[in-house]
């Protein structure tokens, strides 16, 4: 096992770090969602990371991406921003790549790697969130293509989006082989999108619901075969769970950055509060679970890109890493003290950013249940 970087890598690292800093300052308003930013985030390859280069993208494998979101991560102290471009890539980009027909790809993949245009990922839907095989949305087939009907919700990017990539029940009577994948325009008649959620953190991925209503789909908008879906829904998790996750990395690192620093500044009592056990142990922790969940992480995506199914490590490692940002941005508040609960100095801003990584892309629990599965329990 070589646990080194290799020159290309750092190289790119850096070059990400170098970028996404001056791009994206820490001083930039969480929440106030531009286009712009997606045109800077196509130029820096920050969303078209893994997708095929013929289209635009970088053409890396799951390891690299991983090491680019993670330094976007680590330099962009919008993790909203983080999150948005991430769910655009691997939720919708990703399986557009591996299972549209050509036309579909042609039509979506270059805007989407340069950022002419932005994804929408529209699988949970209000009485469906962990339970993904019970879709209430239907897809009929119709002369040419599909007509769909029904109700999405925590759509991200979906109040702004251009493309929807959804699933639908095309037969009640298969369970999970009875979903279907779709790209759906946006502003194709019968999409219905709302404002906002006004939610806890993560302000700049805007989210909300997607109603569709007698929604016209062509045939060449399914991604794979019909039926298809809960197998391509599974396919881009891996993705997902891995590689969006990084950028959750790349936090940990900076807030271990951060504690650390501010630890031998502050003093209490004549002394630094990093000389206080209290204080010192705590950071630690946080060190070790961010080192614990960085390793994980990675080996979950060497696993992907040797071929692996690598349902286990990519279930541990999302379990790790949403786990240790949730206790890590509790800690960092805590080691800041007063002025962690204050936004001024954004350790808040972590932590409400945070908690819904332990809830989206499958919550803790379920990552539990697919971890138990595979260890044939």
């Amino acid at each position: 096992m070589d646990f080194h970087l290799s020159a290309a890598q750092s190289a790119r690292r850096q070059n990400t770090l170098r970028q996404a800093a001056e791009a994206f300052p820490p001083g930039r308003q969480p929440g106030a969602f531009d286009r712009e930013d997606w045109h800077t985030m196509g130029a820096l390859g920050l969303l078209g990371t893994c997708l095929p280069a013929e289209f635009g993208g970088g053409g890396l494998g799951a390891l690299d991406t991983a090491l680019v979101i993670e330094a976007f991560g680590r330099a962009c102290t919008d993790t909203g921003l983080v999150f948005a471009a991430s769910a655009h890539q691997f939720a919708c980009a990703v399986p557009i790549a591996e299972f549209g027909s050509k036309a579909v790809r042609l039509r979506w993949l270059p805007d989407l790697a340069s950022g002419a245009a932005i994804a929408g990922n529209a699988m949970t839907e209000p009485e469906s969130g962990s339970d993904v095989s019970r879709l209430k949305v239907t897809a009929r087939q119709v002369d040419g293509g599909w007509r769909l009907d029904g109700t999405k919700s925590f759509v991200s990017n979906g109040p702004v989006c251009d493309a929807l990539v959804t699933y639908a029940t095309t037969d009640p009577d298969m369970g999970h082989l009875g979903q279907t994948a779709f790209v759906v325009d946006a502003q194709a008649p019968g999409v219905r999108r709302s404002e906002p959620f006004d939610k806890m953190g993560l302000w700049s991925c805007r989210a909300g619901t997607v109603d569709f209503e007698n929604c016209f789909v062509p045939d060449d908008h399914v991604l794979g075969q019909p039926g298809a879906g809960a197998a391509i829904f599974q396919a881009s998790m891996g993705w997902e769970r891995a590689c969006l996750f990084a950028g959750y990395v790349g936090l940990l690192d900076r807030l271990v950055d951060r504690c650390t620093a501010f630890a031998r500044e502050r003093r209490q009592s004549g002394r630094p509060i990093g000389s206080f056990q209290a204080v010192s142990h705590r950071i630690v922790d946080m060190k070790l679970r961010l080192e614990s969940a960085r390793l994980l992480l990675y080996r979950a995506c060497a696993e992907m890109d040797s071929g692996s199914r690598a349902v286990l490590p990519v279930a541990l490692a999302k379990l790790a890493v949403s786990e240790a940002a949730v206790a890590s941005a509790v800690d960092a508040v805590r080691v800041f003290g007063g002025r962690g609960y204050l936004a001024d100095h954004g350790i808040e801003a972590a932590l409400r950013d945070s908690v819904p990584a332990v809830l989206f892309s499958g919550t803790s629990e379920m990552q539990k249940e697919i971890a138990a599965k595979e260890l044939g329990l």
